[in-house]
Order: C-alpha cells, then structure tokens, then sequence
C-alpha cells in the first residue's frame, strides 16, 4: 500500500543458513511534515488499521505521537502521581488509593485500549463491590486526569467518562465500643492522634499530624491551629478538656522521655521515633479489619479490604458528640472548623440513641399533657356566688 504510506514485511538474512526470511511482524511507513515514521504490528490487518488511522490524523492535523501507541496504563498512573507530587497536591493518598482500585481493572492495558466499555464495566463492577457513586467518580476523575496529562503523546485520546449522580451525605461515625476496639488494633505511635481526632473532630493528617507541640498550650488549657494552616485559611482553637488533656500530657512526657534517650530534639506533637507520620493508611485497614470493621471482596486472584469506617468519620462523631452535649451550633462549627451551617448540618448525624432520647422526651411529654387532661376542673366562681345568694333569700 503506497502514497501516503505502506505496509509491508521486512527482509533479513539468517546468519545461519544464510537464507533469506520475512519478519514475523508488519512494518507500516509514513511521512509527517516530510519525515517517514515507522510502526509495527503484529497482523497486517492490525497494521492496516493503524495505517488508516495515522493518514486520519495526519489529515486532521492531529499530532502523530507513535510513542503514544506504547503507552500503558501503568505509565499513565506513575505520570499522575508524579505530576501530584510535583504540585504538591494534599490529595495524593486520596490517588494513589484510586489508582490501586484501577489497577485491578486495567493493568497491562494499553492506554489506547482501554475503551468506554471498559470503563463502563469498572463501575458496573466497582458498584457491586459496595462502592459508592462519589467514590466511583473519584476513581475515574484520576482515570480521567492520566488521559489528559498523555494528551500530546495519545493525539487527544480519551475514552468516554460518564459521570454518577452522586448522593455524598456520608452516614459513618464511631460509637464508643466501635472506636475503641479500632483504636486497640493500633500502634502506640498512632493511637495518641487517633484519640485527639475522636475527640476533636479535626482533620488528621492535615491538621493533627502537622501540629508542634508549641501549638499546645496546657497552662492556658488550648490545642490550637494557626491561620493558613486550616482548609478554610482560619485559625482555630480546641479547649483542653479533661480526656484530650490527659492524652496530649502523656504524649508530651512521652516525647520528652524518647528526647532523653535518643540525644534529639523532636518539634512534632505526634511523631515515629522522632520522625513526623505521613501516612497510615495501611495500619487504619488493618486495625478495621481487627475490630471487624472491613470488608473483603475477591475480584479475580486478589482479595481487596474495604474498611467501613474511615478517619473522615470522626468529623461526624465529633459533631454528633457536640450536639448531644448540648453544644451551641455556632460554637461548635468554630470548634471542629465548619463554614457554614449547611455543612455543619450535613455532619450532625442523629444516631439511634439520640432518637431513642428524643422518644423518651416526647412520651415524658405526653405523660404529663394527659395529666394534666384528666385533672378535675375548678368550681365556677358563677356557680358558687348563685348558691349564697340562695341561701340568702331563705
């Protein structure tokens, strides 16, 4: 096939026999902007087909990337990650933990393979394994965001990413048994910002993690975030009560004593030996999976752990502890750091104590109405004052 390219089979000698073979594979040539580039296939009918395709785009205008053609997913993945951590996103984990759902699905792929269909049958998949619809949205944004960052070398191409309705009015939170039998699964360096959370409702590894222990003030009896350091750029203020209190001395005594024995100086609140924690994704699975809080699904030879809580639950236990303390709204928002009252109202999750409380105080209630109802009724003032007068007269 000639003009604007051909297909044909490469000759070589074998240096043995000396006799002259084809290669097993077809080699397709074309010129872009007068320069011949070369590209195989494995079948000539693959190889037709990449030809027609690549006279398609020269005719279009399109940039003719071959390299794009070698693509994988797994290239795909490892080019966000790093654009996330040149960027400095806060989101990585969030990725990473994307990415590992869809490489269960497309791995090995190549990025021009993976197709609609696919797509389409991840979420069908990922749907029945409990997943949530913004889960699932967050999953095929990365999967979005690679084709995007390939854009140059794909000649801008993308597989259709359909979108879920999403309904993310998350219902998780902690009863007390449930948190401490998570908590017990946990190491020693961990459990201190795991209890500081549960009470707070302060965002882990933003804003826990990232605390000194300047930013504890026992005297004045304060935990406190400075301006900027928060997702709304305010600063925010914790009161010390008596649990959070004990946790942060301990923690405190603890780090003075490893600051002892070590010889260094360790600035962090919550720390490993000394080093600041930047991840404990791995431990969190683990310690649900311990409590009895994970689910294990099986999708082909790998056994994937969803735990059923995650660390984002103790904002809602926080705020449902604030609200059945009786807690000023407005005051709680600046506690656990909410901007405005619908989103506070989102996280203020009536549990089945708070109801049965609730239920109580209607049936005290209409006890005492109905008290009240069945009370005989005083003698009218009208009815005395005509039984004198008749007295009266006799």
């Amino acid at each position: 096939m000639r003009g604007q390219g051909r297909i044909y089979q490469r000759k070589y000698r074998d240096k043995r026999t000396g006799d002259t073979k084809s290669a097993a594979t077809y080699t397709v040539e074309y010129y872009v902007d007068g320069t011949m580039q070369r590209e195989t296939a494995a079948t000539y009918g693959e190889a037709l087909r990449l030809l027609k395709r690549r006279q398609g785009e020269i005719a279009q205008g399109r940039r003719v990337n071959p390299a794009g053609e070698r693509l994988t997913f797994d290239q795909l993945a490892e080019h966000l990650v790093n654009d996330y951590r040149a960027n400095r996103r806060r989101s990585l984990e969030r990725v990473e933990d994307a990415i590992a759902h869809l490489r269960v699905a497309f791995r090995g792929y190549r990025a021009r393979d993976i197709s609609s269909d696919m797509v389409t049958k991840y979420v069908v998949e990922r749907q029945a394994d409990g997943a949530a619809n913004a889960t699932v949205n967050r999953e095929q944004a990365a999967l979005k965001r690679m084709f995007r960052l390939a854009a140059e070398k794909l000649g801008g191409y993308c597989p259709a990413i359909r979108m879920l309705d999403e309904d993310n009015v998350r219902q998780g939170f902690f009863d007390r048994p449930a948190f401490e039998a998570v908590l017990a699964g946990l190491s020693d360096e961990l459990k201190p910002a795991i209890l500081t959370a549960y009470i707070t409702g302060w965002r882990i590894k933003s804003e826990l993690l990232s605390r000194q222990r300047h930013h504890v003030d026992v005297e004045a009896g304060w935990l406190r975030l400075e301006p900027g350091e928060t997702k709304n750029r305010k600063g925010r203020m914790f009161p010390l009560v008596p649990e959070l209190r004990a946790v942060l001395e301990r923690q405190l005594a603890a780090t003075r004593e490893y600051e002892r024995r070590s010889g260094q100086v360790v600035p962090w609140l919550f720390h490993r030996e000394g080093t600041p924690i930047k991840s404990f994704r791995r431990a969190w699975l683990a310690a649900c999976k311990g409590a009895g809080l994970a689910r294990v699904v099986t999708r082909g030879d790998q056994a994937i752990t969803y735990p059923l809580r995650i660390p984002h639950d103790f904002r809602r236990t926080a705020v449902r502890n604030l609200e059945r303390a009786g807690v000023p709204r407005s005051t709680a928002m600046a506690m656990v750091g909410m901007r405005t009252e619908s989103i506070y109202r989102r996280y203020a999750i009536v549990d089945e104590a708070m109801l049965r409380e609730g239920g109580d105080k209607l049936a005290t209630f209409g006890e005492t109405e109905h008290t009240a109802m069945v009370m005989p009724l005083p003698k009218r003032r009208r009815d005395t004052d005509t039984a004198s007068d008749t007295a009266s007269q006799r």
